[in-house]
């Protein structure tokens, strides 16, 4: 079913909005709505955990059709940390990962930015890193009053 860009609009209402779709269509190795999600921009890029820099969305499709000829991604999302400015938003995410079939889980450290477009939130970078059990566990320090 296709929809209007207004519709489009109102479903990528909030980075968190389209965050979440992203993470749906990894899980669902949907790679039109996938790629629905990016911004119509020729500078967006991607970066898988060990990869390189992955730059278009020509190149960002054909890299997740890759990965998807293996299948659905299990990933879920965990521990956003979020940072907001106007048109701009930024997510720190730790992925959790698990191939269908496989007992072990991966965990990997991605850094999602999202543009506000005509058209919604849209996705302009994903990066991600192989991460470790030990990431589960944040360091966090109070920064204290800035002055």
């Amino acid at each position: 079913m296709s929809r209007s860009p207004a519709q489009t609009a109102a479903l990528l209402a909030s980075p968190d909005d389209t965050e979440a779709q992203f993470y749906e269509a990894l899980q669902q190795a949907d790679l039109d709505h996938l790629m629905a999600l990016w911004a119509d921009d020729e500078e967006v890029a991607c970066v898988h955990p060990g990869g390189p820099r992955i730059v278009g969305l020509g190149a960002i499709r054909a890299a997740f059709a890759a990965v998807f000829e293996r299948g659905a991604v299990n990933i879920h999302p965990e521990r956003v940390r979020r940072l907001h400015s106007g048109d701009c938003a930024i997510h720190h995410v730790l992925e959790r990962v698990q191939r269908v079939g496989e007992p072990q889980q991966a965990w990997v450290i991605a850094t999602n930015v999202f543009l506000k477009t005509a058209l919604g939130w849209r996705l302009v970078l994903h990066h991600a890193s192989p991460g470790n059990a030990g990431d589960v566990q944040e360091l966090v320090v109070d920064a204290g009053t800035l002055h």
